[in-house]
């Protein structure tokens, strides 16, 4: 029981950071109506600009305080994926104003291989680290239910904790503000929603620094455990299966999507894997996503889109 509980646990804590990337792919789509194909290319960029910000600034500035250098840092990365997202905004959306879904998402397509590019020219190609000060060292807990306890990650308990309150204040901001009703709006119709005075471009510039700011915060913490690296865009998009089995439109159904994923891993490796030899984690979740395309395409919260032909 209590190995079953430390694999759950720790299948909830990936599955928060799973949640949190998945959410990126969410916002872009909510607003634009494409699937962000770019979205593990900044995750990488803001994950390169906070671990090369962090060891710059202390040297152009002349001093040697972790905490302060991380904090300039975090401030210079957001700002900028700001700037990524005007620049998205100025010289790609603002040319594809109701043009198909498919161009949309090959302009998503070229955007994520700039930002790669652009990464390694401006950053350079080699592995980098981010220590924010996250917990490294075990923890156990429930010791006096199990004997011994059940062993837990502080730095994973760290992250999901971080990764629930980022993805809690998104949902309260799509749900009861005003420029959330307006991001759903250019969502569902671009042409109807600059119609009735919503501004589009700066509507899609506001989801953009968003998403931008969620791959930052997402960056650091897969930059903190697993070191930056130009692989990292490609392992942000192992949150794919979370939106569709989520669904595209639904920021609920990207938590609970990044939870079934992330448990389901962690179990089906555990439990499953001895009897195959292993390695069900890396594929669990493009398998599962696949039965829902064939079964439910809208994932389990998604809306189910009916067009008159």
């Amino acid at each position: 029981m209590a190995y079953f509980l430390e694999t759950l646990f720790g299948g909830l804590m990936s599955g928060m950071l799973y949640a949190l990337v998945g959410l990126g792919f969410v916002l872009i789509f909510k607003a634009s109506g494409v699937f962000n194909f770019a979205q593990g290319a900044m995750v990488l960029v803001a994950a390169l600009s906070m671990a090369r910000f962090s060891v710059w600034i202390p040297q152009w500035l002349g001093f040697d305080n972790m905490l302060l250098a991380n904090i300039l840092a975090f401030i210079v990365s957001a700002g900028v994926m700001v700037l990524v997202a005007f620049l998205v905004e100025r010289f790609v959306l603002r040319h594809l104003v109701n043009q198909e879904a498919t161009t949309l998402l090959m302009a998503t397509l070229g955007i994520s291989y700039f930002l790669d590019g652009l990464g390694q020219i401006v950053f350079g190609s080699s592995v980098y680290s981010i220590d924010v000060g996250m917990p490294k060292d075990p923890a156990f807990i429930l010791d006096s239910v199990f004997e011994g306890g059940i062993l837990i990650s502080l730095e994973d308990l760290t992250a999901a904790v971080i990764s629930a309150v980022l993805v809690a204040l998104l949902a309260i901001f799509f749900q009861y503000t005003s420029t959330g009703r307006a991001l759903r709006a250019v969502a569902d119709d671009h042409q109807a929603a600059q119609s009735i005075g919503i501004p589009l471009n700066r509507i899609w510039v506001i989801v953009w620094v968003v998403a931008g700011i969620v791959a930052l915060v997402a960056g650091v913490i897969w930059g903190s455990k697993f070191g930056v690296q130009f692989t990292l865009s490609t392992a942000a998009l192992r949150a794919l299966p979370v939106v569709i089995l989520g669904g595209l439109t639904s920021v609920p159904g990207a938590i609970i999507g990044g939870l079934i994923i992330g448990v389901g891993e962690k179990l089906s490796e555990a439990y499953i894997g001895p009897f195959v030899g292993g390695g069900i984690e890396i594929w669990f979740a493009y398998v599962l996503a696949l039965v829902f395309l064939l079964f439910r395409p809208q994932g389990l919260f998604g809306e189910k889109i009916i067009d008159r032909v």
